[in-house]
């Protein structure tokens, strides 16, 4: 396949369902996005790309909506193909308001294929075609227009080799019997890509250091968090721009009573506190009068021994595992997930064990080798 592609320019509606008729019958259809993010919670849409392995589209989100033809299109029709694909489906949950469905993410294909497991699309490209694509409008301005021809010949290429890709990874997935496991994995992509709101009480199990505080505190940052993602996405900033979890992880730890007290919180700058910093008293506020009961229970270090010896239990069942798999280990499980279940296991808790297809190949290890590790 050439490196200078067929590539055909849409900014009408009329051209757009047009493309959208002339592929509604593929078998599968390439995507990708380009955006913008620097000064916005959500992406910016500058290019949607699609192709079903003859030409490219290139889609001007600047000059066209989304009609209801494409809509169609990726809601329903076609399995749709993307690469590394969480953040093209905020582009397109953004634009479209529904993302692609039925989904591959070539990325998650190539680690299931004991492949390196976030391989970037241009070394997927070259490891299945042999072709060595250009990197020089990796940092372009997709919002600048007209686009250069470099720059849509760049873009036409992020789609144009998906569809010969993903022939060969489904025949490699085929032979290893782990067809099912890509499609159960990508179809949990597209439901988390659905789960935003959800998932902002959730943001403070991201913290690294959590452990280091006291279930008042933890509540205190709970909230804070939940609060912050929230906001960043009504008022459509960066999180930096409004709070940083170090910050807020700061102000949770201090529990201050008063803007004095917020004050001499490490980071917390006079115009957080001018504008927002009654709203972080009054959340602090009520993590600090909450009965006991009402807590989350304190997390155990993992500086600690047991931590480390449950840990390292649970690390070798998951290695052997994936070397008799030939996969990576966090194909398998990461080690968040690792450290939730020695969490749940010291503090007597149910255990989150991994459900669907890893469940059946982890789940009895983990059990047994948390029987021989006593509490």
């Amino acid at each position: 396949m050439p490196l200078n592609p067929e590539i055909r320019w849409i900014d009408t509606p009329e051209a757009l369902d047009a493309a959208c008729a002339e592929v509604a019958q593929a078998e599968v259809i390439a995507l990708d996005t380009e955006f913008f993010r620097e000064n916005t919670f959500l992406p910016v849409p500058a290019l949607i790309q699609f192709s079903a392995g003859g030409p490219a589209w290139l889609v001007d989100p600047q000059a066209v909506a989304c009609t209801d033809a494409f809509r169609r299109l990726l809601a329903e029709g076609p399995l749709k193909l993307l690469h590394a694909a969480s953040e093209d489906l905020e582009v397109f949950a953004a634009w479209a308001g529904v993302v692609p469905s039925p989904l591959v993410d070539t990325q998650l294909a190539q680690g299931l294929l004991g492949e390196t497991p976030s391989m970037g699309y241009q070394k997927l490209v070259e490891h299945w075609t042999g072709h060595t694509l250009p990197k020089d409008e990796t940092r372009s301005d997709w919002l600048v227009r007209p686009l250069s021809e470099a720059q849509q010949t760049y873009a036409a290429l992020d789609v144009i080799y998906l569809v010969e890709v993903w022939q060969q990874q489904r025949e490699a997935l085929a032979r290893l019997d782990r067809l099912a496991w890509l499609q159960a994995d990508c179809a949990e992509v597209v439901a988390q890509a659905g789960r935003n709101g959800e998932d902002d009480a959730q943001w403070y199990l991201r913290q690294r250091q959590l452990w280091r505080l006291t279930p008042r505190q933890i509540e205190a940052y709970r909230r804070l968090t939940t609060w912050r993602e929230g906001e960043t996405r009504a008022r459509n900033l960066p999180r930096g721009w409004l709070v940083h979890d170090r910050v807020l992880y700061a102000i949770a730890e201090a529990m201050p009573e008063n803007r004095f007290e917020l004050s001499r919180v490490e980071e917390v700058k006079p115009s957080l506190i001018k504008r927002d910093g009654d709203t972080l008293l009054a959340l602090v506020a009520e993590a600090r009068h909450l009965d006991e009961d009402a807590l989350p229970p304190a997390l155990p270090s993992p500086m600690a021994p047991e931590f480390k010896r449950v840990l390292k239990a649970l690390k070798k069942v998951v290695n052997a595992e994936a070397e008799t798999l030939g996969l990576a280990p966090e194909v398998l499980l990461r080690r968040r997930d690792l450290e939730a279940l020695v969490t749940a296991h010291l503090d007597d808790e149910p255990l989150p064990l991994p459900t669907g297809w890893r469940g059946e190949r982890l789940n009895a290890g983990l059990v047994k080798a948390l029987e021989e590790c006593p509490r």
